[in-house]
């Protein structure tokens, strides 16, 4: 079994921020930050099949798309790229884009990213803090500045630009108009109750996100049966023999671990391979089963993604 403290890669990006309180300690005064990755402390360790990051906003990052899986391979990646965004903290005029605001032809999709227009056909949408947003491979996206939230990802870099802010880095055109559905991104229910303690925020055939919410001063078997990530938002616990608090990570190999609640209770994303939840992923150590139950709770919000 495998219960471990996730180490962090930092990443260095032009669109970074210096200070990353209260996610992390790292310092980004000398050089911005704008990427945490979360990684397996053993280099010799079997590589996951998800990527978890954090994201650091101070402007603008490109608008880009990402591949499918086919078109990935086709040009010698092992897979493409599907993502899903939960929102940690966000300034109040702070938005994503998600889709474009109407279809486009080849050609007009082709002229936009020649001439920087691309940049006033996404469709851009407020966040706040809590929100969700599932970004299939193929849809064209943006995340703007003043926002800080975390990614679950298929591991891939496979990243094509097709506007950038004047940075001079290099737009991918071609590889842009061959993965990209160049319209409006269809609109998702968003996250529904899987238990009390259980919040389903995103589903792909790729991974499942899902948030807990656990009671102070409790004990719980967490027992995926695939590979899992944990990244601790709020409170403490022990997952196993590791201690998480906010920012921190723990990657749990396909079986068991225990959690042991602090006094403030705790609260954590969880991700692992799709496509459907986990159905007895957390059991109560009291003795009450917290699987998938039909909990008569609405909607919590909608949110635009592309099938």
């Amino acid at each position: 079994m495998a219960v471990e403290h996730a180490t962090v890669q930092v990443v260095r990006k032009p669109w970074g921020v210096a200070d990353l309180r209260p996610w992390s300690d790292v310092d980004g005064s000398g050089s911005a930050v704008g990427e945490l990755w979360f990684q397996r402390p053993d280099q010799a360790a079997p590589v996951s099949a998800l990527l978890l990051k954090l994201l650091f906003t101070s402007a603008p990052l490109s608008i880009q798309v990402h591949p499918d899986d086919a078109f990935a391979r086709s040009i010698g990646l092992p897979n493409g790229k599907t993502e899903a965004w939960y929102i940690l903290s966000a300034l109040p005029d702070a938005r994503v884009a998600v889709g474009l605001q109407r279809c486009l032809g080849s050609k007009e999709l082709r002229a936009s990213i020649r001439d920087g227009s691309i940049a006033d056909l996404v469709q851009w949408r407020p966040v706040i803090k809590g929100d969700v947003v599932l970004v299939p491979a193929g849809t064209i996206h943006a995340i703007g500045a003043g926002i800080v939230l975390a990614e679950i990802q298929q591991r891939s870099d496979a990243t094509f630009r097709l506007f950038d802010y004047g940075r001079q880095r290099e737009l991918h055109e071609d590889n842009a108009m061959a993965v990209s559905d160049a319209g409006p991104a269809r609109v998702q229910c968003g996250p529904r109750r899987l238990s009390t303690e259980r919040t389903l925020l995103a589903a792909s055939r790729h991974f499942v996100l899902e948030r807990i919410d656990l009671p102070a001063n409790t004990g719980w078997a967490l027992t995926p049966d695939r590979e899992t990530w944990l990244l601790a938002l709020d409170g403490r616990a022990a997952i196993g023999l590791v201690a998480a608090s906010a920012g921190e990570a723990i990657f749990i190999g396909g079986d068991h671990a225990s959690i042991e609640v602090g006094a403030n209770g705790f609260s954590g994303l969880v991700a692992y391979p799709g496509p459907d939840p986990i159905a007895c992923l957390l059991l109560d150590l009291a003795g009450h089963p917290t699987g998938l139950t039909a909990f008569p709770v609405p909607l919590l919000t909608e949110i635009e993604v592309r099938s």
